[in-house]
């Protein structure tokens, strides 16, 4: 009986030390992964030590210490992202445009473009119609759309909506195409979420085996922890992915009368003002030029000569003064 009974708490003891071994490597793996920081070592070589002694029951063996429990599971960790290969994807670039044209009417265009998105598989991102005053106090609606298409029909839908305008050669204000690279961010993306979720199985698999409330609660912490972390590095995937497969178009709607110069029988006040405006300026500049010239070079030049001068003759008056005084003041002789 009191063997029997030994041999349990061998056993159960060996299972604990087994338990705890599985998981130190756990918790080290997710640790390097959280990190990302995976640097291949060479594991350090641990003896174990066993003892057996006539008809005893056999003795679990002995704990390694925590230390040499952490360096095994941290090489080991190592090990195993270290030589995981990650799968080949094809280039992932993110096309974006912008577009500045001419319209008749920036409403009725804004609608045409609405619904070619729409006719695509895109949609509308925004959408925004306001008005503007010119100078001659005429309102003119101005709008801007932004909108997303397939990236393979950018190409088609730039085509499309350069149509809008009454000649594409001349009403085109601006265009302007981008393309980023995502493909190296993606994939180290992808090689993080397979790894996470590699942890976070083999976490659930210790949870269920384990059986003391300190194991279950400290597995519990690193799936939670874990677990963030794969919910947002699946997002971060998802929206390269999604801009990946549907490129932005900024669009600018400039209404045609707010360009257009306003002529009247053939006379443009426009241009009028324009030449009275430029010969305003001219006038300006020779007033400007003239103060500049008195105030640098013909001032100076001023005081050097006419300051001696006032200075001389303002003695000169005070001295007269002083005379008629005394003359004044002294009584004739008799």
């Amino acid at each position: 009986m009191f063997d029997n009974h030994s041999g349990n708490d061998s056993k159960g003891e060996e299972s604990r030390v087994k338990m705890k071994r599985k998981l130190i490597l756990i918790m080290a793996t997710a640790m390097l992964v959280l990190s990302a920081c995976a640097s291949a070592k060479t594991a350090d070589s641990v003896s174990k030590s066993g003892g057996m002694t006539g008809a005893a029951p056999v003795e679990a063996p002995a704990a390694q210490s925590p230390a040499a429990e952490y360096e095994m599971a941290r090489d080991q960790a190592s090990l195993t992202t270290s030589n995981t290969t990650s799968t080949s994807v094809e280039r992932l670039v993110i096309k974006n445009a912008n577009l500045s044209i001419i319209v008749v009417d920036p409403a009725k265009s804004m609608d045409a473009i609405s619904q070619m998105a729409s006719d695509m598989g895109g949609y509308v991102v925004s959408s925004n119609l306001y008005k503007i005053t010119t100078d001659q106090g005429q309102e003119i609606p101005q709008a801007q759309i932004t909108i997303r298409v397939p990236s393979e029909k950018l190409d088609e839908a730039l085509t499309k909506i350069k149509a809008q305008t009454k000649d594409p050669t001349k009403d085109v204000q601006s265009e302007n195409s981008s393309g980023q690279d995502v493909t190296d961010q993606y994939t180290d993306l992808q090689s993080r979420l397979r790894n996470l979720e590699d942890a976070e199985a083999q976490l659930r698999e210790i949870m269920a085996s384990a059986t003391k409330t300190e194991d279950v609660l400290s597995v519990f912490n690193q799936l939670t922890s874990i677990r963030e972390q794969i919910e947002v590095l699946k997002g971060q995937i998802k929206y390269y992915e999604e801009s990946a497969a549907l490129s932005a178009i900024n669009v600018d709607l400039v209404a045609e009368a707010s360009i257009k110069p306003l002529t009247i029988a053939g006379w443009q006040p426009v241009g009028v003002a324009r030449d009275a405006a430029q010969a305003l300026i001219k006038g300006l500049q020779v007033v400007v030029n003239v103060v500049i010239w008195l105030v640098i070079f013909a001032l100076p030049i001023g005081l050097v000569i006419c300051l001696p001068i006032w200075l001389i003759v303002r003695a000169m008056r005070k001295r007269r003064a002083r005379r008629k005084a005394q003359e004044i003041t002294t009584p004739p002789a008799v």
